[in-house]
């Protein structure tokens, strides 16, 4: 059965609750930074407001940041990047009252039949998820030519072989898009590629190098000697792994620092905002997300990403975003910190990557 996103049911704005809402209400900023009180908040939903009649869609989004109405349109802003005197849109209700329209149901999937007390209703390591395999082939065919894929990786596939080649693969047959990973993905991935260990362990035989531990450092320290990633990979002659394909295909990469980073590698960002910046930039547009073994990353990531998408014609679709990690308490934290329509595949990542690639075709 091909792949099918699922359709858009907007809201009925001729219902009454509609037509007898008032106009939302807009108040200024009263310094740089600062929302005004009564501020509203966003959510990963579609969001419309009520202006001089007519129901907007803020139309970019994204969770616990706040709308400013100018020149007709409706901006989705960070706290931080507030001016003083842009006019905010206030009030906290979701359903009309004030004039905003939370729109939670916009991509509903067809109820099934279900009794009120049934076994096994929740996700967990018990799950049979062959069914969400089946899709995500689907969906990534489907995103390769229309969508843009953003994965967001954690540095578990950097100490495997297998998961190394079968993300590279990925990179190479068009599903990947952009990636948001942190210092230790690159160095453990890039350490394999040059010194075929991840943390001085052999990315193949699992056994420990004679000075192994020295392996990483060794590898940051080269790197920053020839100054970036892409000089490294040239003058080294380095022909395999996650961070080549990316640089061999011009694939965008996101690196966020951390407290704990060595080196780093010279792309890393060390300014937390500078990093949230530059992912938030590859998010944007992005219609399939993919989280793999990264707390940190993928509730950041999660914060990042609405449901939606409004597309360059103008048509509304859903953002599919997929949270795959070892541990129940990432999956199940993801949707306690906001990101309801995430979807989580508990398993080990590694094993994932390979058999996604293989599912492909690759």
């Amino acid at each position: 059965m091909p792949f099918a996103l699922r359709p858009y049911s907007p809201p009925d704005f001729s219902q009454e609750k509609f037509r007898s809402a008032p106009n939302a209400t807009l108040a200024p900023c009263p310094k740089d930074g600062v929302a005004p009180m009564g501020y509203h908040a966003m959510s990963i939903f579609p969001e419309y407001f009520k202006v001089d009649g007519q129901w907007l869609l803020a139309e970019e989004s994204r969770m616990d940041c706040v709308p400013v109405y100018a020149g007709g349109a409706i901006a989705v802003k960070e706290f931080r990047l507030l001016k003083a005197g842009e006019m905010v849109f206030t009030g906290r209700t979701e359903n009309a009252q004030d004039g905003i329209y939370v729109h939670a149901n916009g991509f509903q999937e067809a109820a099934a039949q279900q009794e009120v007390f049934a076994f096994r209703q929740n996700r967990s390591r018990e799950t049979a998820f062959s069914k969400d395999y089946d899709e995500i082939y689907g969906l990534l065919r489907h995103e390769r030519e229309h969508g843009k894929i953003v994965w967001v990786m954690g540095p578990a596939f950097a100490f495997d072989y297998d998961a190394r080649c079968a993300f590279a693969k990925l990179v190479e047959g068009g599903y990947v898009h952009a990636v948001l990973a942190g210092n230790a993905l690159a160095t453990h991935d890039l350490e394999g590629a040059y010194l075929h260990t991840a943390l001085g362990q052999n990315i193949y035989t699992t056994e420990n190098q004679p000075n192994g531990h020295y392996n990483h450092l060794d590898l940051l320290n080269r790197v920053r000697y020839h100054g970036s990633i892409a000089k490294f990979i040239a003058e080294e002659h380095i022909d395999n792994g996650i961070i080549y394909a990316l640089e061999k295909h011009h694939i965008p990469y996101v690196l966020g620092g951390s407290i704990r980073d060595d080196g780093p590698l010279p792309p890393v960002y060390a300014d937390v905002y500078a990093a949230q910046d530059a992912m938030r930039n590859q998010i944007r547009g992005a219609t399939t997300v993919i989280c793999m073994a990264t707390m940190l990353h993928t509730i950041a990531t999660g914060n990042m990403t609405p449901s939606f998408r409004v597309m360059p014609d103008g048509t509304v679709r859903q953002v599919y975003f997929y949270c795959v990690d070892i541990a129940e308490f990432v999956v199940n934290k993801l949707a306690d910190r906001g990101s309801l329509s995430a979807k989580g595949v508990v398993t080990n990542v590694q094993d994932f990557v390979v058999n996604i690639s293989k599912g492909l075709g690759l």
